[in-house]
């Protein structure tokens, strides 16, 4: 911007208006906002207004002029006066998807023609929150001594279900694309790392088709060394979480605003229902779940609706869920319950961690009372003889946090571009 205010701005165009032959305002969508065009005649150059005759819809141009700080155009959040135009791109005129939303389309035409459903400010704020939201999750933990770190997405052994992996010919072997990085993690924790966080892409060949699930999926995943038991997990989960929505409240009102939600800073502590308690809680909605039998996804409805008329949150831990159905890597703790932990979040599960066995022989009876492959875990479990120290860590789902907190209908909305069992594709 020089002494006259002149700016150079682009985007695409949202519409042209005319009024009469010597007027026209051509609005444009752009990262910053909505910017109108100002074209009246003896202000503006005779070329300009041949050039832009009959403008598409959605074509890109540039424009350079002088900002008008007292701006008339309400709907704009800058008005400029061109002095030179430049059409980069023509659209065609039939659009597959109308991102000025006067034409709604349902989730599958707007994930079919998904760069036309990003120019959507309403989707656009969904990104830019959820890019506050981890950069307030990784302020708070390199200002906590945490080392970020990067952990293989190629792995040559899978560590739970084998039907949930995706394959992949690896030259001449077969690899598997992660569910979670956490014993990579594990291994740098060994590896004398004691408190790190990996920010990657998980997948897990799951057929399902709710609006929960999605087959690639982003987590946050944090493990540390040194800790006492998965109470100290929890604590960091806690103040990671808070520290993310304060950064998106204190960064995307805007955003927020043009999504209709209203954030609030997490009430803490986050209250923490254990197993056996579980039970009776969920007994008491005329839930009965067999003793030493985790639950399904109506309770964690249930146990929310319970939380929020105890609590008045929307975030909590459950904690102590039954060593039978969990992996082989977590502690126990009194039987038959384990050091195993999930943060739900109205009703949806966003996470789960705990602490781990880093005691070898332990290590390896669970892994035999779990009837997995020894050999198949030795790559993983023989460092453990070598001194490892207490641990714990958890892995936080990405999208399935944002979805929660700016009320989306489908976790898909959360995904740039979403892959489940039926789509791979644009």
């Amino acid at each position: 911007m020089d002494s006259k205010n002149t700016i150079r701005v682009g985007g695409w165009v949202s519409e042209v208006r005319e009024l009469g032959k010597d007027l026209r305002f051509i609005v444009l969508r752009s990262w910053r906002g909505k910017i109108q065009l100002t074209l009246k005649r003896g202000k503006v150059r005779d070329e300009l207004f041949d050039l832009t005759e009959n403008l598409p819809q959605e074509s890109v141009i540039e424009a350079l002029g002088e900002e008008v700080k007292e701006k008339i155009a309400k709907a704009a959040d800058i008005e400029i006066i061109p002095e030179e135009i430049i059409i980069h791109s023509k659209s065609e005129k039939k659009l597959p998807l109308d991102p000025n939303w006067k034409v709604k389309a349902l989730l599958p035409t707007r994930l079919d023609n998904r760069p036309l459903d990003l120019r959507r400010p309403e989707v656009q704020a969904i990104f830019k929150i959820e890019a506050s939201l981890i950069r307030g999750f990784t302020d708070w933990l390199d200002e906590h001594g945490f080392l970020r770190v990067f952990t293989p997405a190629l792995i040559g052994s899978y560590s739970e279900s084998g039907a949930e992996v995706f394959e992949v010919k690896y030259f001449d072997n077969t690899a598997f694309l992660r569910q979670d990085p956490q014993l990579h993690r594990q291994l740098a924790i060994i590896g004398g790392l004691e408190k790190i966080y990996d920010l990657g892409t998980n997948w897990r060949a799951e057929p399902s088709h709710t609006t929960r699930h999605i087959t690639e999926f982003r987590s946050l995943a944090v493990e540390m060394a040194f800790i006492k038991d998965e109470r100290d997990v929890m604590k960091v989960e806690e103040e990671v979480v808070a520290a993310g929505i304060s950064r998106v409240i204190e960064e995307r009102q805007k955003e927020l605003k043009i999504l209709n939600v209203e954030l609030e800073e997490p009430t803490r502590p986050f209250p923490e229902l254990r197993f056996p308690e579980i039970y009776e809680i969920l007994e008491g909605f005329g839930k009965k779940i067999p003793y030493g039998s985790s639950y399904d996804t109506e309770s964690e409805r249930l146990l929310w609706k319970y939380v929020k008329e105890e609590y008045d949150n929307d975030f909590f831990f459950v904690n102590r869920f039954p060593m039978a159905e969990k992996p082989f890597y977590v502690m126990r703790a009194e039987e038959p319950w384990a050091r195993s932990v999930d943060l739900i979040c109205k009703g949806l599960e966003l996470s789960s961690g705990g602490q781990r066995e880093h005691r070898y022989d332990i290590l390896l009876e669970q892994i035999r009372e779990k009837g997995v492959d020894e050999k198949q875990l030795e790559w993983y479990a023989k460092f453990f003889k070598y001194g490892a120290p207490p641990h714990g860590g958890f892995a936080l789902g990405i999208e399935r946090l944002t979805m929660q907190i700016l009320n989306l209908e489908n976790i898909r909305e959360a995904s740039l571009f979403p892959r489940d069992p039926e789509r791979v594709l644009p």
